[in-house]
């Protein structure tokens, strides 16, 4: 393995806690989330050159979505995370080598599991904590080493992911079909300077303002009539429940209905939907069944879906009966909750999946891995957050931007806890002040990983 001039160690790292207050409550997967916390990690790294620098990363702890179970309480598996997370920033106390962050973080990654037994036992937990949660949790370590490595190097994080940074190409981490490539052939110099920005629709949001049971009066809009023109929106994701048919059904020809009226009155012609079962459907052929009755009842609506999200079970291996082929005939079905590791990637295609959801929940150096598998196989992309605001959305941003073949981003922070965007909205105005229904991701270039 060849070493670089560019390599930094970490010198010091450090995890904070920011409660994160929500505005409304959010449905999804049969569950509702009312609050959230911000993991913040800082940095210190130094270079071969002794020089220094310190990155930022942060998160929302996403338990509810990452960690679902009836086994333990939400306040335990918020815990579980948060203890995860302080540990493996500790993890880098013992790593005085100098690499390149895709290099530390592989290496950090081969303790998650060890670490994650050893918490569940200490904590008293009665099942262990996820990979997904594992990811998550570490997330803002990785974000905040590829910031810091960007800035000591004087350098967009986008812009040292070739040969001339990275000391072993992606056959390492991947397999021997990327032998002799790196990062760089499937990141993009130039930033995409505006994307559509896709908003969401939980399942207990209200449509018209005849939907809204308690205002909250905070002069943003209250139902999602009111948010079309408010941000110009183009792009809804709709949260489905996936165990009856006939409410999903009836959701989307509401939404739709809701939607036409809104985008007639601006003029509007052309909008998007998504479909996020989040796992909760019992088999493809209710995707299927949905899919026939939305075509049946209202064409349009139907063509507007762009593609459908995560129908069934996350656990891939113990569901191999839920093959996505025949769904997949018809609109792409986009791995998310299942996506963990290029494993699961393999095993998602074979079972007929043909998209994958890019999270920098998921850590930035998986999202990377995950972009170059997706763009080799001619899988379709997209961004999706956690309720991600402030920092964590202008980095899911970044990474939608740098990315060939995303089109949207996902950003609903502005939605569910603005108060978390005020100080970062003031720096980046085009990424937070929505009026045409697109950011402004041109702002996100500067050095580290970008903003």
């Amino acid at each position: 393995m060849s070493h670089k001039t560019t390599d930094v160690r970490v010198v010091e790292a450090a995890l904070s806690i920011e409660e994160c207050p929500f505005r409304s409550p959010l449905k999804f997967g049969g569950r509702v989330m009312s609050a959230s916390k911000l993991m913040n990690v800082e940095v210190t790294v130094e270079s071969r050159k002794g020089q220094h620098a310190v990155g930022y990363g942060s998160m929302p702890v996403g338990n509810i979505w990452a960690w679902p179970t009836d086994a333990i309480e939400p306040a335990q598996t918020e815990k579980g995370m948060l203890t995860f997370a302080e540990q493996v920033v500790r993890l880098t106390d013992a790593l005085d080598e100098f690499d390149h962050p895709i290099d530390i973080m592989f290496t950090v990654e081969g303790e998650y599991a060890h670490i994650a037994k050893s918490l569940s036992a200490k904590l008293g937990l009665k099942e262990s904590i996820p990979a997904l949660a594992q990811l998550v949790a570490a997330s803002p370590l990785d974000a905040a080493l590829h910031d810091a490595y960007g800035r000591v190097n004087n350098v967009n994080s986008y812009d040292a992911l070739s040969k001339s940074f990275m000391n072993q190409d992606l056959s390492e981490y991947l397999d021997d079909q990327f032998d002799g490539e790196y990062l760089d052939q499937y990141t993009s110099r130039v930033l995409k300077p505006r994307m559509p920005l896709y908003h969401l629709v939980g399942a207990i949001d209200p449509l018209t303002p005849a939907d809204v049971a308690q205002p909250i009066k905070d002069k943003l809009p209250e139902c999602l009539a009111e948010w079309i023109p408010y941000n110009g929106l183009t792009h809804l994701k709709i949260k489905l429940n996936g165990d009856d048919l006939a409410w999903d059904v009836e959701r989307v020809l509401a939404i739709d209905r809701v939607a036409s009226e809104a985008q007639a009155k601006r003029g509007c012609t052309e909008w998007h939907y998504s479909a996020d079962f989040n796992e909760k459907c019992g088999n493809v052929q209710y995707v299927l069944d949905f899919l026939a009755q939305i075509k049946s009842k209202n064409p349009a609506a139907f063509d507007r879906i762009q593609y459908i999200e995560q129908p069934t079970n996350r656990d891939l291996k113990a569901h191999p009966e839920n093959r996505m082929h025949e769904a997949a005939k018809i609109k792409p079905i986009v791995i998310d909750e299942s996506l963990v590791d290029y494993e699961a990637l393999q095993l998602a295609r074979e079972q007929g999946y043909t998209g994958v959801a890019l999270k920098a929940c998921k850590g930035h150096t998986e999202a990377l891995f995950a972009a170059a598998a997706a763009q080799k196989f001619g899988m379709f992309l997209c961004v999706q957050d956690l309720t991600c605001p402030g920092y964590s959305f202008l980095h899911s941003a970044s990474l939608a931007a740098r990315i060939p073949g995303v089109a949207a981003i996902e950003g609903n922070g502005r939605q569910f806890c603005p108060a978390a965007n005020k100080k970062w909205a003031r720096q980046f105005p085009t990424m937070f002040d929505i009026k045409d229904g697109t950011v402004g991701t041109s702002a996100l270039d500067g050095l580290g990983l970008g903003f």
